[in-house]
């Protein structure tokens, strides 16, 4: 579940700035988080995201050394993408590749030093085919941010956390993101109270019928242990699991393999990032 804020005020945006001087407002773990990326060269799955900006609970742009990101259209309900990507007015911008999430098509193997996605996993019909793309371009032994939306302060409330047996299923049937096998649930129990941006009902079950063209469904539901749960299925090493705000699960993971290396402050940033795909 992605939120776009309105812009706030100046006096707003001064009290947010002070607050991120401070170090306050951020997740328990953010050292950790923040060590995983200073300085390196990452992918970024569905950004850009507002809980990875200087003023919010994970502020990772400003530590990394290049990030690319990878959204499966160039104009989505969330943001408009052209072939760069300016995450961040403190960073160079990075490319944007228009790909779906699940089929990284054209990026190299081990090609990142780390992944990180916000509130992009739930919107994926088969998560594990994804995740396994993502562990195919990272390298061995890099990190993965993940944020998901803790369910129990969302519009999805009413919902069970998803078995990770059932997704695991998904994968071995080959599901694609054309599939509604969620459809009636979430039409029956999607807490439209705390949803209004969905509309009425009516609006709100076309929006849903459409969802392999806008991808707003939230085909699966997360909390601490289904999450924990996924990622080990898949093969990563969790490291921490930590409930942030009202919102957040994040979470940080890391792939198999390899020799973890020495974070890189800014002055260290690694050149360019892996080559853009075919168009």
């Amino acid at each position: 579940m992605r939120r776009i804020p309105a812009r706030p005020s100046i006096l707003v945006r001064a009290r947010q700035e002070l607050r991120a001087a401070l170090g306050l407002g951020r997740v328990r773990g953010f050292a950790r988080f923040a060590r995983a990326v200073q300085g390196r060269s990452g992918l970024e799955i569905g950004g850009p995201s507002p809980v990875f900006t200087r003023t919010d609970r994970l502020p990772l742009y400003d530590r990394v050394g290049a990030l690319d990101n990878c959204v499966f259209a160039s104009s989505t309900v969330w943001a408009e993408q052209s072939h760069g990507y300016a995450f961040s007015p403190r960073r160079p911008a990075g490319r944007c590749h228009i790909l779906d999430a699940s089929a990284l098509t054209g990026l190299p193997d081990g090609g990142y030093d780390f992944v990180m996605s916000a509130h992009a996993l739930e919107h994926l019909a088969n998560p594990v085919k994804a995740l396994r793309e993502w562990l195919r371009v990272l390298r061995p032994g890099g990190p993965l941010v993940l944020v998901l939306p803790d369910r129990r302060h969302t519009f999805d409330h009413l919902r069970r956390p998803t078995p990770v047996a059932h997704m695991l299923e998904d994968a071995a049937r080959g599901v694609g993101e054309d599939d509604l096998a969620h459809l009636s649930e979430i039409l029956e129990l999607h807490d439209l109270s705390r949803d209004p941006g969905a509309g009425t009902p009516e609006q709100f079950r076309a929006r849903s019928q459409g969802n392999a063209t806008n991808r707003c469904l939230h085909h699966h539901v997360f909390d601490e242990a289904n999450a924990r749960g996924l990622l080990q299925a898949v093969g990563l090493e969790v490291e921490v699991v930590e409930p942030a705000g009202h919102l957040h699960l994040c979470l940080l993971a890391r792939a198999p393999g390899g020799v973890r290396r020495p974070a890189r402050g800014p002055a260290g940033s690694p050149p360019a990032s892996p080559p853009s795909a075919p168009r």
